[in-house]
């Protein structure tokens, strides 16, 4: 297997500030390379002209639902329809049906720190694998 010789980028999208930063130093203790947005529109500027290996998004953000910035990210970055976390505290039906719709991997809030970092591992190590 190779060993992932670049640090792998990670997008984070969150109207919680607490969360982004959160989610910004644990992932960057952890070695990835880090953009953390507390917007919808920011994030999708940023999957238009910058590289993400893996994407992090709330469902629900205030300027654009967190399953339509998925959709555009892997429209732009199609590796990103199987490197998407969604994360959510809408335990909603509706919610449920947007979530199952795209068969990520969803983490419920509060959700385990631990748990995420070792998803991120997952799709990062799958994509040093990919590249060997």
């Amino acid at each position: 297997m190779k060993i992932y010789d670049e640090r792998a980028r990670v997008l984070v999208v969150d109207d919680e500030p607490s969360i982004c930063r959160a989610l910004s130093i644990a992932l960057s203790r952890a070695g990835y390379e880090v953009r953390a947005v507390e917007s919808g529109e920011v994030g999708a500027t940023l999957v238009r002209s910058e590289h993400f290996d893996c994407l992090i998004t709330d469902l629900r953000i205030p300027d654009m639902r967190g399953d339509v910035l998925f959709e555009l990210a892997s429209s732009l970055q199609p590796h990103l329809r199987n490197r998407t976390i969604f994360t959510t505290g809408d335990a909603s039906e509706r919610a449920q049906d947007l979530l199952d719709a795209c068969s990520c991997t969803v983490l419920q809030k509060p959700f385990d720190l631990d748990e995420l970092l070792g998803v991120v591992r997952r799709f990062t190590r799958r994509m040093s694998e990919a590249s060997a």
